[in-house]
């Protein structure tokens, strides 16, 4: 339902809103062929940047209100409530970095990593734990961390999951939430990647498996090229996926329906292997085996 993109050329929005994700690519320091209109109006690519939109009124309050709505939509679609995502919500300072880090992604040309991304991944880490059994308290903690996993991006791309953890621990000081969990949710964030992360406890492992299954058209932005562009084909060719968790079997399957005139199972493997590689041990770590179907079809 968070991640290393592979970037892609800039675009602009979202086209729904469900996931994807690509694997990190170095970002050229100079552009050989630059855009024409990047050259011929230079005041509209001004007028187009964050920084630029604050001086049109917008602040973290819209990002508040966004965050607001947002949230319902989630909880409806995942039945997860969670009183602490609420204070977050209501917190200027995580909204607005969630909605900017957003923006930066995206100028960069990575999927969408915005509020709908944060809820998700949050909400299905705590169901993850809810359906395994573990006490609310711990569910909630991973709800938190899947919720706070991205807002790093706001400093850089590189070494998020870090730059993050340090964003939620002064999140959750003005929450007032007891430091020892807060460290749990600090190494949930800061192990969620897989070029340095680890499940190496419940919140960290829920938070692994919903970030990793959160895959889905909707993350791909408008004006993406599916064409060329593996990533952004893959993603655009999942309809739907779900993460079923089965605690009597010991099971954790991500299921996905794929359309396959856009995209191949072969090229899903192709740019996400790591991560289900990540998911298997995050399974583990929860005293489960990780699983995948595609179409119906069991792929391991």
């Amino acid at each position: 339902m968070s991640e290393s993109d592979r970037p892609r050329p800039p675009a602009a929005d979202t086209v729904d809103a469900a996931a994807a994700t690509r694997a990190d690519a170095e970002v050229p320091a100079e552009v050989d062929d630059p855009s024409p209109s990047a050259l011929t109006d230079p005041s509209s690519a001004i007028r187009g940047s964050a920084e630029a939109a604050l001086l049109r009124g917008v602040d973290a309050a819209d990002a508040v209100a966004e965050a607001r709505t947002v949230a319902l939509d989630a909880e409806r679609r995942t039945g997860s409530h969670v009183d602490m995502l609420t204070g977050l919500q209501n917190d200027e300072v995580v909204s607005a970095f969630i909605k900017l880090s957003d923006q930066f992604l995206g100028s960069l040309g990575f999927t969408e990593h915005g509020f709908r991304h944060a809820n998700l991944v949050g909400r299905i880490a705590h169901n993850v734990l809810h359906h395994l059994g573990a006490d609310d308290e711990l569910c909630e903690l991973a709800a938190v961390a899947g919720y706070l996993h991205d807002v790093g991006n706001v400093v850089t791309r590189a070494n998020h999951g870090l730059s993050g953890a340090w964003i939620a621990y002064d999140a959750l000081r003005r929450l007032e939430v007891d430091p020892y969990r807060i460290g749990l949710v600090l190494s949930a964030v800061g192990n969620h990647e897989e070029q340095y992360g680890s499940a190496i406890g419940p919140v960290g492992a829920a938070v692994i498996l919903a970030d990793k299954s959160d895959v889905h058209r909707s993350r791909v932005r408008k004006g993406a090229d599916t064409a060329t562009d593996i990533h952004d084909r893959v993603n655009d060719a999942v309809t739907h996926s779900f993460l079923r968790v089965d605690a009597d079997a010991a099971t954790i399957t991500l299921e996905l329906e794929l359309d396959t005139d856009r995209s191949t199972v072969i090229e899903y493997f192709e740019i996400f292997l790591d991560r289900m590689v990540m998911c298997r041990r995050g399974a583990r770590t929860l005293g489960c085996e990780f699983r995948i179907t595609a179409n119906g079809v069991p792929l391991g």
